[in-house]
Formats: C-alpha cells, sequence, structure tokens
C-alpha cells in the first residue's frame, strides 16, 4: 500500500494477545522490527502497559487508561488527561441498581475500571437518566470503563503525535474493542483485526482474516511494513 506511515498504535489485549491474555509471540516479533515507532494504547493501568512495551521491545510511549494517561518515557511521568472525579461519582451512582466490583482502583488516574458482571447497555441508559453526560462507559471486552467523556485512545493518540512530530494521519491503528474505535478512526489507516467487535469492523480501513496477534502480523505485511 502506497501510505507514508510513521508511526504504529496498537491495542493488547485481544489483539496483541490471545482472548486468555497471553502474548502472541509471532506479533511480538513482528512488531520488534517495525522501523517506526510503535505506540502501544490499552484500558490498562499506566505500570501495566510500560512493563507490556519493555516486555515487547517496543518503544516506552504509551497510551494508558483508554487514552486517559499517557507516558513518553519508562521513568517519565504519567500524563493525565483525564478528569476521575465525576467517574468516581458515577460509580457510586451506579452502585444503587448493580453490584459493582471495582479494578485496580488504586492505581487508576483517570477513569474507573469495572467488573462485566450487569449489563451494559442497561447501565449506560441508568447514568443517562441520572444525569451523567460528561462521562461515557464503555467495553474493552475485558472490563467496563467509566472514562471522562472528552478523553478516548484516539485523541491520546493525537496528542503525542503532536509531541514527536509526526502527523497523525501517518499512523496506523490496530485494535478489536469498541474502545479502540476513535483510535482507528483517527490514525490516518483503522485495521480492526478479525475477531474485533462488529462495530469495530465497520469503521476500519482493512479487517484481517486472522484473529489477535496473527492479524497485527498480517496487517503488518499486507502494509509493507515487515
Amino acid at each position: 500500500m502506497d501510505f507514508d506511515i510513521r508511526g504504529v498504535a496498537i491495542d493488547i489485549d485481544g489483539t496483541l494477545t490471545y482472548r486468555d491474555r497471553s502474548l502472541n509471540c509471532t506479533a511480538v516479533e513482528a512488531v520488534r522490527k517495525l522501523k517506526v515507532p510503535v505506540v502501544l494504547a490499552t484500558g490498562n493501568i499506566s505500570c501495566f502497559a510500560r512493563a507490556a512495551a519493555k516486555l515487547i521491545g517496543v518503544s516506552d510511549i504509551v497510551i494508558c487508561e483508554n487514552g486517559g494517561v499517557v507516558r513518553f518515557a519508562y521513568d517519565g511521568d504519567d500524563i493525565v488527561l483525564g478528569d476521575i472525579a465525576e467517574c468516581l461519582q458515577a460509580v457510586e451512582y451506579l452502585r444503587k441498581f448493580y453490584d459493582i466490583e471495582l479494578l485496580d482502583a488504586e492505581y487508576r488516574k483517570s477513569e474507573v475500571c469495572l467488573r462485566r458482571n450487569f449489563e451494559l447497555d442497561e447501565a449506560r441508559k441508568t447514568l443517562s437518566e441520572g444525569g451523567f453526560n460528561r462521562i461515557k462507559l464503555i467495553d474493552s471486552g475485558f472490563a467496563y470503563h467509566i472514562i471522562d467523556a472528552r478523553v478516548s485512545k484516539g485523541e491520546a493518540l493525537r496528542y503525542i503525535a503532536n509531541e514527536i512530530g509526526v502527523d497523525v494521519e501517518n499512523f496506523v491503528a490496530i485494535g478489536d474493542s469498541e474502545n479502540d474505535i476513535d483510535l482507528i478512526e483517527t490514525a490516518g489507516i483503522g485495521v480492526a483485526v478479525s475477531n474485533a467487535d462488529k462495530r469495530l469492523k465497520e469503521r476500519a480501513d482493512i479487517i484481517t482474516s486472522k484473529k489477535n496477534g496473527d492479524g497485527v502480523v498480517e496487517a503488518l505485511e499486507f502494509l509493507g511494513l515487515i
């Protein structure tokens, strides 16, 4: 494909990993060959993303907490882009209706992560009726996240691209879940691996024939990056 690719943003869980969250080693070998910056973009916390970047062997630039936090260096500081205050208020409101279980609460700086033990669309309606219109409830496929409505993986990628002096249109983004939609729409080329959420596939420029990390390798080969 004739496209000036200067960066690649890749989701971790369900994209670089199998469903059981183990890394696809073939995909790891592939991304290590890339000659452009590789930004890991995850709904997980900063320390997880930084450790994953080191183990995979890519740049230290990471998008965490669904875009609520970014970091440019392993030993640098977290840059918090999202406001957790209303997210916490929304959790307390949801507790009136559902059995809420928080995940990684002590480590999250911009959002709240919840176990997937209640009906998503019903909870979204509950929050809307409660007047919570400055937050979003999203599904990563592994957990629910209440996030500041102003942030997303896509907005975080735009922030990173500006900071490193690369046009965001020159990024390729690869993902699998609902929380990757803004990411693939913001990048110049958006890729959905074959196991991706239906809504993500509808917005992708490329849909691979293979799942998870094998789909990542397929996309990188198709784009002439490896």
